[in-house]
C-alpha cells in the first residue's frame, strides 16, 4: 500500500470559520494551484494551518480525487475552485491549536535558517507536500492536543488583524510596510565609512550576477532559449561570460508593441521557446527591489491577457520584503493583482534544487518551477 502524502492546507481564521459552518467537507486552493492539487490522492492528510496566529488546527483526511468547481457557497471572497472532499480526522479550536514554534525542535523547517523567520516561507503557500516526518510530527502534536488540549487564548484583535494603511491622494490606501530586517534580523546601523556599503555593494552586485547566470544556463540546458537583460549582456560570472551561453537569443520576439518591448528587454532572465516567452526571473539581490517589481508591473498593466510565469528570485533574508511590497495595494489593484501571479524563489533554494545530471535537466519543462518556487500571496486576510 502506497504510503500517504502529508499537505499544507493554509486558512485565515475568517476562512476557517467558512470552513467550519459549511460543514468541513470539502477543502479548497487557488486556481492557480491545479497542477499541484492533482497530487492530493485519497487517503492524504490536510495539515490545517490557521494563519496570522501560526498554529497548526486540524488534520484533514483527503476522500475523494481533486475536481474543480466555481462556487461561493463556502468563502464568500474567493471561491477556491480547486477542491477536495475530505473528512475531519482532528480538529481544535483556535484557542487549543497547536502553536508552530513549539514544534521547533521536531520540524526540519527550524533547522539551519539563515534568519530567525526563515521558517515562515513554508507556511506562505499550499498546498505544499512537507516531508513525512515533518507531518508525522505536527500529526501526533495535533491527536496529543485533542487528547489532552491546553488552552492558549489568542486576543481577539489578532484574529482580525488587518495591515496598517494610510490614504494618499494619488494613490488611495496604500500598505506600510514593517522595518526590513537583516539576516541577525535587526536593523543594521551603519558607520560613516562607506566601505561596509561599498562592500555589501560588491556582495549584492556578486549574488545577482551568480543567480543570473544559473538561470541562463538552467534554461539553455532544457533545451529553451534565453534572454539576458539587454544592459547585462556583457557581464560574465567566474570566466563564463553572459554572451557564449548556448541558446541565448541575440533579440526578442516582435509580437508586442514597441513600449512593452522596451520593458521586456530589461526583465533579467528570460526562458522562450520559439516565439512564446515561458518564464520570467527578476532577481532582487539590492536594498531596493522595487526595480523589478515595477517592471513586472509595467508589464501586466500593458498586456492584462498576458499568460507568463513570472518569478522573483531574491536572498532569503529578504523574503519578507519581497511579499510585503508584491502584496501592496498599489499592486493589488491591476487585473491580474501582481501577487497572483508572480512567484517567489529563495537563492538558497534556486541553488539547492538545480539538478545536478545533465541527463535529467533536458527532460525538465518550466513547470518544474512550481515545485520548490513560493506563492506571493499573503493568505491572511
Amino acid at each position: 500500500m502506497e504510503a500517504r502524502s502529508y499537505w499544507l492546507d493554509l486558512f485565515s481564521p475568517s476562512t476557517w470559520d467558512e470552513f467550519v459552518a459549511s460543514g468541513m467537507t470539502v477543502s479548497g486552493f487557488r486556481e492557480n494551484r491545479w497542477r499541484v492539487v492533482q497530487q492530493i490522492k485519497p487517503g492524504d492528510y490536510l495539515l490545517c494551518y490557521l494563519t496570522q496566529v501560526s498554529r497548526f488546527i486540524a488534520i484533514l483526511e483527503v476522500t475523494s480525487e481533486p475536481y474543480f468547481e466555481h462556487d461561493r457557497s463556502i468563502w464568500k471572497n474567493d471561491d477556491f475552485p480547486c477542491r477536495l472532499k475530505v473528512s475531519v480526522a482532528v480538529a481544535l479550536t483556535v484557542d487549543t491549536a497547536v502553536p508552530i514554534t513549539e514544534l521547533s525542535d521536531r520540524l526540519s523547517i527550524f533547522q539551519h535558517m539563515s534568519g530567525p523567520n526563515t521558517w515562515t516561507g513554508h507556511v506562505r503557500g499550499s498546498p505544499a507536500r512537507w516531508k513525512p516526518e515533518d507531518g508525522g510530527a505536527v500529526a501526533e502534536a495535533l491527536r496529543g492536543a485533542q487528547a489532552n488540549p491546553v488552552a492558549r487564548p489568542v486576543p481577539k484583535d489578532k484574529l482580525r488583524r488587518l495591515p496598517k494603511t494610510v490614504s494618499t491622494p494619488q494613490l488611495g490606501e496604500v500598505t506600510i510596510p514593517d522595518d526590513e530586517e537583516t539576516e541577525s534580523g535587526r536593523n543594521i546601523v551603519r558607520e560613516e565609512n562607506e566601505t561596509p556599503v561599498v562592500q555589501e555593494s560588491v556582495r549584492e552586485a556578486t549574488a545577482h550576477t551568480e543567480i543570473q547566470w544559473l538561470l541562463l544556463k538552467l534554461g539553455s540546458d532544457m533545451g529553451l532559449d534565453v534572454w539576458v537583460a539587454r544592459n547585462d549582456r556583457g557581464r560574465d560570472y567566474n570566466g563564463h561570460r553572459f554572451a557564449d551561453v548556448s541558446h541565448l537569443r541575440s533579440d526578442l520576439p516582435q509580437q508586442f508593441d514597441e513600449v512593452t518591448n522596451r520593458t521586456i528587454e530589461l526583465i533579467d532572465v528570460l526562458w522562450l521557446r520559439k516565439t512564446a516567452i515561458v518564464a520570467a526571473f527578476e532577481i532582487e539581490s539590492t536594498t531596493s527591489i522595487y526595480s523589478g517589481l515595477l517592471r513586472m508591473s509595467d508589464l501586466l498593466s500593458m498586456q492584462p491577457n498576458l499568460n507568463i510565469p513570472l518569478y522573483l528570485v531574491a536572498p532569503d533574508e529578504r523574503r519578507s520584503k519581497v511579499l510585503t511590497e508584491v502584496n501592496r495595494p498599489t499592486f493589488s489593484r491591476l487585473s491580474p493583482p501582481l501577487k497572483e501571479v508572480c512567484r517567489y524563489i529563495s537563492f538558497s533554494t534556486l541553488r539547492e534544487q538545480l539538478p545536478k545530471d545533465q541527463r535529467v535537466i533536458r527532460y525538465l519543462t518550466p513547470a518544474f518551477l512550481e515545485e520548490f518556487s513560493e506563492s506571493c500571496e499573503i493568505e491572511s486576510v
